[in-house]
C-alpha cells in the first residue's frame, strides 16, 4: 500500500456520499507497499480502506479482483470485502483514478515471521485455493514468463546501475527458466503476492489476507513458491527449512501437494524470485518523484534467486 494520488476534502466527501457509511471523520494515507494509493478512511459508522488504483493496475482487471474478494469472503476466507454504494456498485472514480472502498480487517502483520506464522499461512493458502475453485472469472498471470521479459526489456539498459553485471545475469536466468518452465500442473486462483505485510494476525491466529491485486489463474504450487520466498528466509537471506516445513504441513492439511508439484517447486521458487527481482528492479529505477513509499531493494531477491539456482530438489529445502 502507498499514496501516489492526493484526494481533496470536497471530492472525498462527495465520493463517500454515494454510500451509506455516514460522515467522514478522518482520512489518512497509508505509506506502505508500491502499487496503489491507499487511505485509512474513518466515518462515524466504522473504519474502511479507500483504494485508488494506479497505472500498473488495469481497470479491466478490477472486476476480477473485487469479485474474487467478495467470492472468497462468502466462502469463509478472512479477506477484505468491497463495499457497494446505494447504486449497487463497488467500483467508481475518484481524483481521476478508479477507486473502491474495502472493509477494514483487524490485526497486525508479523514483523518477524516465525514457524507458527508459516503454518497458519499454509493453512489459509490451501483454503483460499479450494474456495477459488468455484470462482467463475478468469485472469491470466500477467507476471509470468512473458511478463518477466517485458519488465526486463524496460530496465535492462540500466540494470548495471544497481549492480555491475546484473543485466547479463538476469538475461541468462530468464532464458533458463523460460526453457524449463512447467506446462502441466494443477492450476486455479492464486494470490501471487502473499507476503507478510499482506497477512494479518491477532495473537497467533491469522485474522485476514489482503491485497489481492496480483491474484490470477496459475499453478497452485507457484503460490507456494512465492510464500517460500516471502516467509522462509531470514533477514540475512539464509533459508529456514523449519519455516518451509511448517508452511507445507499447514498447506497439506487442506490440500495435498502432489509429487509433480513438489518436483517442480525449486524451479517455481527460482521463477518467483526472478519475478520479484524484476518488479523491484523496475520500481527502483522508475521511482515516482514525491511518492510517500520507498522502493524495496531488488538485491534481496537476487540473493534468493542464487540460492534456488543451487537447489537440485525439494529435499534441499528440508521438505
Amino acid at each position: 500500500m502507498a499514496v501516489y494520488t492526493e484526494v481533496g476534502d470536497e471530492e472525498l466527501e462527495k465520493f463517500v456520499a454515494a454510500y451509506d457509511l455516514g460522515q467522514v471523520v478522518a482520512c489518512k494515507g497509508i505509506a506502505e507497499g508500491v502499487e496503489n494509493s491507499n487511505y485509512l478512511l474513518q466515518t462515524d459508522h466504522s473504519t474502511y480502506i479507500l483504494t485508488l488504483y494506479e497505472k500498473r493496475v488495469a481497470k479491466a482487471d478490477l472486476p476480477f479482483f473485487l469479485g474474487l474478494m467478495e467470492h472468497l469472503a462468502r466462502h469463509g476466507i478472512a479477506c477484505p470485502t468491497p463495499i457497494k454504494g446505494r447504486d449497487g456498485k463497488a467500483l467508481r472514480d475518484l481524483a481521476g483514478r478508479p477507486a473502491a472502498i474495502i472493509s477494514f480487517l483487524q490485526g497486525m502483520w508479523p514483523r518477524r515471521a516465525l514457524p507458527h506464522h508459516c503454518r497458519e499461512v499454509g493453512i489459509a493458502l490451501a483454503r483460499m485455493h479450494l474456495a477459488g475453485e468455484s470462482f467463475e472469472l478468469k485472469r491470466a498471470n500477467a507476471l509470468s514468463v512473458a511478463g518477466w521479459r517485458t519488465l526486463f526489456d524496460g530496465c535492462r539498459a540500466r540494470a548495471d546501475e544497481v549492480r555491475k553485471g546484473l543485466g547479463d545475469e538476469i538475461a541468462k536466468e530468464l532464458e533458463i527458466i523460460a526453457a524449463h518452465w512447467p506446462k502441466e500442473l494443477p492450476a486455479g486462483v492464486i494470490h501471487a503476492d502473499l507476503f507478510p505485510d499482506n497477512v494479518f494476525f491477532l495473537g497467533d491466529r491469522l485474522s485476514g489476507m489482503i491485497d489481492f491485486y496480483f491474484a490470477c489463474n496459475d499453478f497452485l504450487a507457484y503460490d507456494l513458491a512465492v510464500c517460500l520466498n516471502a516467509w522462509c528466509f531470514e533477514p540475512d537471506n539464509a533459508f529456514n527449512a523449519t519455516k518451509a516445513r511448517a508452511l507445507l504441513r499447514g498447506y497439506n492439511e487442506g490440500r495435498k501437494v502432489l509429487a509433480e508439484e513438489m518436483a517442480a517447486l525449486p524451479l517455481l521458487a527460482r521463477g518467483s524470485a526472478l519475478r520479484f527481482l524484476l518488479t523491484r528492479l523496475y520500481d527502483w529505477l522508475n521511482h515516482p518523484p514525491g511518492a510517500f513509499v520507498k522502493p524495496k531493494d531488488p538485491m534481496e531477491y537476487l540473493k534468493k534467486l542464487r540460492f534456488h539456482r543451487s537447489v537440485k530438489g525439494a529435499g534441499a529445502y528440508g521438505l
